[in-house]
């Protein structure tokens, strides 16, 4: 049996984040990975939704490459704070100290860049999380989940034992909204469809 060529890189994922890459290998098109070296110091006074964009888009703007390049920024936002990743054990816990038994928001900003295109939007979804006593917070954290998760929690992994209830999409929680992504993407003018199926090509997005 004769065995298919791996198709080229439509682009680059400007993120060395594995859950971007599995949510990306979800959807099926084929790219390479690269890092982006950003400040992601927030301006005094900057909107959470403009800077989790600002961020996506300096990401993509630090990768040069001959094709697109998608990139993804996320905050977790309680009560007008934003919760990005731990800095230690000590603000792991006071994280999940501050977010259990309450309701918060988990933005997502997505940008996509190209030699003659840029476009970005954000996803948000709400989150609600059960209650969590101090006993259980100080042994999520020792799994080591949590240290690398804007907000202290990982959906994906064992995290998601505490995740009551979810609206908005889950994939924007995890790093990387695919149905905007897939909008983007098509934008960009890169047919998604290519590697998936025998199915004629779409047109792409307006």
């Amino acid at each position: 049996m004769k065995q298919l060529a791996e198709p080229p890189a439509e682009l680059v994922l400007a993120s060395t984040s594995p859950r971007r890459a599995a949510l990306l290998h979800q959807i099926e098109v084929p790219f390479r990975m690269c890092t982006p070296a950003v400040d992601e110091t927030r301006r005094r006074g900057e909107p959470t939704d403009s800077y989790v964009r600002r961020m996506a888009c300096s990401k993509a703007r630090a990768v040069a490459a001959d094709v697109p390049v998608l990139a993804a920024d996320t905050v977790v936002l309680l009560d007008g704070r934003v919760f990005g990743k731990p800095a230690d054990r000590e603000d792991g816990l006071a994280m999940l100290t501050a977010l259990s038994g309450r309701v918060h928001s988990v933005l997502t900003a997505v940008a996509i860049r190209s030699h003659a295109h840029e476009d970005a939007c954000v996803a948000e979804a709400r989150v609600a999380l059960r209650g969590i006593d101090a006993d259980e917070m100080a042994a999520y954290w020792a799994t080591g989940e949590p240290a690398d998760k804007a907000g202290g929690y990982g959906i994906q992994g064992i995290g998601g034992a505490f995740i009551r209830c979810l609206r908005g999409s889950y994939s924007t929680v995890v790093g990387l909204p695919l149905a905007e992504t897939e909008l983007l993407l098509r934008s960009a003018g890169i047919d998604t469809w290519r590697w998936r199926t025998r199915l004629p090509h779409l047109p792409k997005a307006d």
